[in-house]
């Protein structure tokens, strides 16, 4: 039956659903396009009955006030020598399902244990809103129903393959188990790791991590290559050159100045320098296999946490964390966005969060101005503008 309904899942474009109308009108439309991707009639009734909205759900999707969190005070406050000592003790334990995951989908192991340590303290806290009623709240509303009822109708149809119980819980935006994946990505890379005929990504540390594998390989994640890794820079470094929209290979950042902190860099590969708190902050080259990790999560602050996290399980020495400039409070970033945004700049939407268009637009407007263009946004940068 999965391979059968997968194929109808693939073959067959979800059909959206009306948003923001009668609750139960979405639910009946929705359950008419489940049965049309091949969920058994009966199923797709014991899956939609008595779903219900979470009110709890759309109040957590308005308020994610932790990314505005700078990425000292973020990876400061996640990374601790406890967090770090049980992911090592993790990766010993559990070797040869990380192996597994080395070998068959190229993913490292720090990787891994980063995600999975972020995500639910390995296994710990896993969530406890239900999946189901989160999801079709999600999907009903309409800020993003084209992300979210795909995903109402992936877990319809993992219900119909025995995979998906209705009291499911896990995270408010419908995440599910240790590494916290969506419905369509356990239908789809979902991987039955432990050999018992299922895919629990709860239950299982064996599914649980080879999916998360899985998954960014599917993403592009290129085996045997790293991700990041720290360097120094010189004070007379052109800081206009970095940030991700910059790339460049190894041997050219070595030619101007990137020095890296321990180890050698990997020649051969094109990189991007990374100032996650500008110039005076902890520097970072960020390889092909960084980039990747925004599959898994959008948040700049996070990903970058969970890639230095990474390399520290995998020996790594902890950042030079030097004296930043502080950081602009959530008003004061709302109203540079809202400066950057009427100047012409696609800043994305204005919500006090220093994002990857943020980014660039600060960046661009320090050259402007003859700061120093490290897109990290100062007083003096709102001051001027």
């Amino acid at each position: 039956m999965r391979a059968a309904l997968l194929a109808l899942a693939l073959a067959t474009p979800a059909a959206a659903a009306p948003c923001g109308g009668d609750f139960g009108d979405f639910l009946a439309a929705m359950q008419t396009e489940a049965i049309a991707q091949g969920v058994p009639p009966e199923k797709a009734a014991a899956f939609f009955k008595g779903a219900r909205q979470d009110q709890k759900v759309l109040k957590a999707d308005r308020s994610q006030g932790v990314f505005r969190k700078t990425f000292l005070d973020f990876s400061q406050s996640l990374i601790s020598k406890q967090r770090l000592s049980t992911a090592r003790s993790k990766s010993e334990a559990l070797n040869d399902i990380f192996t597994r995951a080395e070998t068959d989908y190229g993913v490292s192991r720090g990787i891994l244990l980063a995600f999975w340590a972020f995500e639910t303290d390995f296994g710990q806290i896993q969530g406890d809103f239900n999946t189901r009623n989160a999801l079709v709240t999600l999907a009903h509303d309409c800020r993003r129903p084209e992300i979210f009822q795909p995903q109402v109708l992936a877990a319809a149809q993992l219900h119909a393959m025995d995979d998906f119980a209705l009291d499911t819980t896990g995270a408010w935006a419908g995440e599910i188990g240790m590494v916290q994946m969506l419905p369509k990505d356990i239908l789809e890379r979902g991987v039955d790791g432990d050999g018992d005929g299922l895919i629990l990504l709860k239950t299982s540390q064996a599914d649980a991590i080879l999916s998360g594998a899985r998954m960014l390989q599917h993403h592009g994640w290129r085996a045997g290559e790293p991700w990041l890794a720290e360097i120094t820079l010189p004070d007379s470094f052109d800081w206009s050159l970095t940030g991700l929209d910059t790339e460049k290979p190894v041997e050219d950042w070595l030619a101007l100045g990137a020095t890296p902190r321990k180890g050698p860099l990997a020649p051969g590969l094109n990189a991007s320098i990374l100032l996650p708190q500008g110039r005076k902050g902890p520097a970072f080259l960020i390889y092909p296999n960084y980039r990747v990790l925004f599959e898994w999560n959008k948040s700049f602050v996070y990903v970058t946490t969970a890639a230095y996290f990474g390399t520290r399980i995998d020996g790594a020495e902890p950042y030079a964390a030097g004296n930043p400039d502080p950081a602009l409070g959530p008003d004061e970033m709302t109203a540079l966005q809202e400066k950057l945004a009427a100047l012409g700049h696609d800043v994305g939407k204005i919500d006090g969060i220093l994002g990857a268009g943020t980014r660039t637009a600060v960046q661009k407007e320090q050259a402007r101005l003859g700061l120093p263009a490290d897109g990290w946004p100062t007083r003096d940068l709102l001051d001027a503008l």
